[in-house]
């Protein structure tokens, strides 16, 4: 199936607060910024930087005038950009009305019905970048998919930024574990797309996590640089549980996340202005009684919608997680968790949507079977989000005057020439008899998932590459991995 580069939304963004609210969250960042300010850490050249343009600088604490970031942001950051792909009908545009989805990140294991839960391999991390690639309803191949355990911490990226641009043609994310990874990921991006090109266009995107609460790190900071100063796109995300990273209240949270995107970005622009940068927020609760993360809950649900406003107010697109879990198991708390978060990511107007599938045990866990349940849903969302139909076919006038009342529309011209594509199909959902499922083997969703993310990978077929470019890339790759010795930091 042609696989789509993007979502177009024709709904409009669901809104949970009011001017008057959006004003108080943005001078309470204000304010917060200004009183208690944000640490950059072991990072010399962020603080000079800073206090070049106007902040106050003590040791590695940084205070902000008020409307020092806004207007810095405003003066500089793009609304939106164009992630380009080696495939150009794969491109994504991010920002606006258009939402990406792109798929899990981070989980040191994966599961499957057969092998359970273990550490992942750089096999696994083939193979969901694969599923990916398969999926009309993913449009990019994402970044750490899972963490290939089977490789040393300090090699590890060239395979997976490798495997990205070798087994899918999707955009892709960069590596941001450490500066010199960062600058290994430009550097191949300049193999494979050329120097030139990689100057004037955004090829990687690359998660930067605050340290919330207010803080940045070396490491991050230090692979922002690198992303910026090449004009590729920087996802600035505080990391947030609240109750333990920000306060319990959503507009606590709120001005929280407001202020630390502010001061991340403006610090991008400062050193490269025009960068792409996307507003980003990870932001779910804890169990109170255990501090357990949890995950779908509604108090959630309004931080991620509140973050979308302040997030198109400032002029950023705006990253916010998908179809999160902390169930252990595809099962039915991983169904509902992972609707209660993912839904609210769309309605509140999402540009680039990570975690948008595999995602189990709180971002421990990449299972397979959850990955095509969430592929699966992934098409209703697209399915949903272009709304309306309004179309002379859409109001289908003809068919209920073919009909009149008291027949049926079974059999009438319009149904016949619709009915291919009028509903969505699920590829896992069983809406059978009970006896047709009986006789079909009484499989469950899990079992079904299984079967549909196995028949992907047996129809799986590499898309094309230049090979004087992927042998390039493996040069590269052989060479970087001859200068330094096995590490697992």
């Amino acid at each position: 199936m042609e696989a789509a580069s993007y979502i177009t939304r024709r709904i409009k963004p669901l809104e949970v607060l009011d001017e008057e609210g959006l004003e108080l969250i943005e001078r309470n960042a204000d304010q917060l910024l200004e009183e208690v300010g944000i640490e950059f850490r072991d990072d010399p050249e962020a603080l000079a930087v800073l206090k070049e343009a106007g902040a106050e600088v003590e040791h590695e604490r940084v205070r902000f005038p008020r409307g020092l970031c806004r207007s810095v942001i405003q003066a500089h950051a793009p609304r939106e950009f164009v992630q380009h792909a080696r495939n150009p009908s794969r491109n994504v545009r991010i920002g606006g009305p258009h939402t990406v989805f792109a798929p899990g990140y981070g989980p040191p294991f994966v599961r499957d019905l057969e092998g359970g839960r273990r550490y992942a391999t750089l096999e696994d991390f083939r193979n969901f970048v694969k599923l990916s690639y398969l999926s009309p309803y993913m449009h990019h191949s994402g970044g750490t998919v899972c963490e290939p355990v089977d490789v040393p911490v300090n090699k590890r990226h060239l395979d997976m930024v490798y495997a990205h641009m070798r087994y899918s043609d999707k955009a892709f994310m960069g590596s941001v574990t450490h500066p010199e990874r960062a600058e290994d990921t430009v550097a191949m991006a300049k193999i494979l797309f050329g120097e030139d090109f990689l100057r004037k266009r955004t090829v990687v995107t690359a998660l930067i996590n605050a340290n919330s609460p207010m803080t940045f790190d070396a490491t991050m900071l230090g692979a922002a640089k690198v992303y910026a100063r090449n004009n590729q796109a920087c996802i600035v995300s505080p990391f947030i549980l609240s109750g333990a990273m920000s306060p319990v209240t959503a507009a606590g949270t709120l001005a929280q996340i407001l202020a630390e995107v502010l001061a991340g970005v403006c610090l991008l622009q400062l050193i490269a202005p025009g960068a792409p940068c996307v507003f980003g927020t990870f932001s779910s609760s804890i169990s109170m009684q255990s501090g357990a993360p949890t995950f779908g809950s509604p108090e959630a649900a309004l931080v991620v919608y509140g973050a979308g406003q302040l997030a198109r107010r400032l002029g950023l697109p705006y990253r916010s997680g998908g179809a999160l879990s902390a169930s252990k198991i595809a099962d039915a708390q991983a169904a509902f968790e992972s609707a209660n978060t993912l839904q609210p990511t769309l309605l509140a107007g999402a540009n680039f949507v990570l975690h948008a599938a595999g995602w189990l045990e709180g971002g421990l866990v990449m299972s397979y079977e959850k990955f095509a349940m969430d592929l699966d849903q992934l098409g209703m969302l697209q399915t949903f989000s272009e709304g309306v139909d309004l179309s002379e076919n859409g109001q289908a006038l003809d068919a209920i005057r073919e009909v009149g009342p008291g027949s049926h529309f079974l059999g009438c011209a319009h149904t016949q020439a619709n009915f291919a594509t009028a509903f969505y199909q699920s590829s896992i959902n069983d809406n059978n008899s009970f006896e047709q499922w009986r006789e079909e083997g009484r499989l469950d969703a899990d079992q079904r998932a299984n079967q549909v993310w196995k028949r992907m990978l047996e129809e799986y077929e590499m898309p094309p590459i230049d090979p004087g470019l992927n042998e390039a890339l493996l040069d590269y790759i052989a060479q970087r991995k001859a200068a330094m010795p096995d590490s697992d930091v």
